[in-house]
Formats: structure tokens, C-alpha cells, sequence
């Protein structure tokens, strides 16, 4: 679909040497934009929340996380 769009030359340039970098249109570039943008605002709405991750995740050798008893035992370090 084709419209038309009034936008700030700046943020035309920095699309254009987007697109260069990419290899891509102009237009695609500001769809993906867009795209993310509006997946942003879905994940505010649901009120998703991105948490960090340290090391090499997953879980330390020897953790059963479908026992409780255990899972308490270790975080109170009695284990």
C-alpha cells in the first residue's frame, strides 16, 4: 500500500543509512520500526517484563525443580 508520510529530514537520513548498512529499502526499514514499536506497546499492555540472566543459566547439577522440600532446603542452605 502506498502513503504518504510527512517525516523529519534527520530521521529520513538516519533511515536512508539504514538502509544502506542493511541492504534493504527505505520502506522496509521503517516497517520494521513500526513493527517494533508496536510490539512494544502490546508488551507494556501486557505488562511483560525482560529480566536480566547472568552465566550460563539453567540449573545448578543435583537440583530436582519438582521438589519443593529440596528447593527449600537449598535456599535456606541447609542442604
Amino acid at each position: 500500500m502506498r502513503t504518504t508520510v510527512d517525516l523529519p529530514e534527520d530521521l529520513i537520513q538516519d533511515a536512508k543509512q539504514r538502509a544502506a548498512r542493511r541492504r534493504v529499502s527505505v520502506s522496509a526499514v521503517i516497517e520494521d520500526a513500526m513493527r517494533a514499536s508496536f510490539a512494544r506497546d502490546v508488551a507494556a499492555a501486557r505488562n511483560i517484563v525482560k529480566l536480566p540472566t547472568y552465566g550460563t543459566g539453567g540449573v545448578r547439577p543435583g537440583v530436582d525443580l519438582g521438589d519443593n522440600g529440596s528447593l527449600l532446603d537449598l535456599m535456606d542452605g541447609t542442604e
